[in-house]
């Protein structure tokens, strides 16, 4: 599977599938959120959570192209992120994209 955030891929001729996504919703546990919530007075990298949005961008994405390869899609083009807080130390992260198929 081709993922690029292109509309186009060099060399192909696609035939447009649709829109494909995948999402998840993730959290720290209370431990974590403590630490984090302490390192914000002292300033630097939240590690923890640059990990779970790391993660979560991971697992969007392992979703997005599940749905593309359903629909029997080569590739998968002009792909995006998007992000929200849903709730104190959880966040919602989107990725989506035109699943398509080479002609």
């Amino acid at each position: 599977m081709i993922l690029v955030n292109t509309d186009y891929i060099t060399g192909k001729n696609l035939e447009m599938l649709g829109l494909v996504k995948g999402s998840t919703i993730q959290s720290k546990n209370i431990g974590r959120d403590i630490t984090q919530g302490f390192k914000t007075i002292v300033g630097g990298e939240l590690c923890a959570y640059t990990e779970m949005m790391n993660d979560a961008r991971s697992l969007a994405t392992k979703r997005m192209v599940a749905e593309a390869e359903s629909l029997g899609a080569d590739a998968v083009i002009n792909i995006r992120y998007a992000s929200a807080a849903v709730m104190q130390g959880a966040a919602e992260v989107m990725s989506y994209g035109t699943a398509v198929k080479f002609v």
